[in-house]
């Protein structure tokens, strides 16, 4: 599969947002995976990349992308770098600074590299705890986190704007809810569905 039959398939699974269709259109997944996965760098499937991570499949990358309602000029967190592709994304969209968090140092330095490879210079990889947020940057936004947590960070929502959004994966090592959070005086939950995710480590996590 190229490119163009993913954007098109991403489509058909009901991916309607354009922002986020156009950002996978341009930002190829090709340079974000290892080089013995390149022939299947579009198709619709989680692939692993180095410790143990993966770089998710492009429906749940898209579909996550569209629930946080992105807009140029947003401030982003991620927690977990991952391939750096997802964080790549987000960019295209925001045009603006994005921020990722990794725990671990090699997973960092692959995001970096392919992020440089890719041309993309308004990422800042954060080598630290994630569960923790980032408070050098707060507010945000929006959050969004890439691993399984097993229960909501209550430290990312006090780090967003009135009216963001904390976008995470919660449940147990083998599946998860997607929960989406917009910070209102009632804090505003809603369920997407079920997902499977790498677990994150730390407070939040799975040690």
């Amino acid at each position: 599969m190229d490119n163009n039959r993913l954007i098109k398939k991403l489509r058909n699974e009901g991916i309607k947002d354009e922002q986020v269709l156009s950002a996978i259109k341009f930002i190829l997944r090709e340079n974000f995976v290892l080089d013995f996965y390149k022939k299947e760098a579009y198709e619709d499937t989680a692939l692993s990349i180095i410790s143990g991570q993966t770089i998710s499949q492009p429906y749940t990358v898209a579909f996550m992308l569209s629930a946080l309602e992105l807009k140029e000029g947003d401030k982003v967190l991620e927690i977990g770098a991952g391939s750096g592709w997802n964080s790549a994304l987000i960019n295209f969209i925001t045009r603006n600074t994005v921020y990722t968090i990794e725990f671990n140092e090699e997973v960092a330095e692959f995001a970096k590299e392919n992020l440089k490879k890719a041309g993309i210079k308004d990422v800042k990889v954060i080598l630290g705890d994630g569960n923790k947020g980032y408070e050098k940057a707060k507010p945000f936004n929006q959050i969004i986190v890439t691993a399984a947590c097993s229960k909501i960070p209550t430290e990312l929502i006090n780090q967003l704007k009135y009216n963001g959004i904390l976008l995470v994966p919660v449940g147990n090592l083998y599946e998860q809810d997607l929960i989406k959070i917009t910070k209102t005086n009632d804090l505003k939950k809603e369920n997407l569905g079920k997902f499977v995710f790498v677990p994150l480590r730390g407070k939040y996590g799975f040690n």
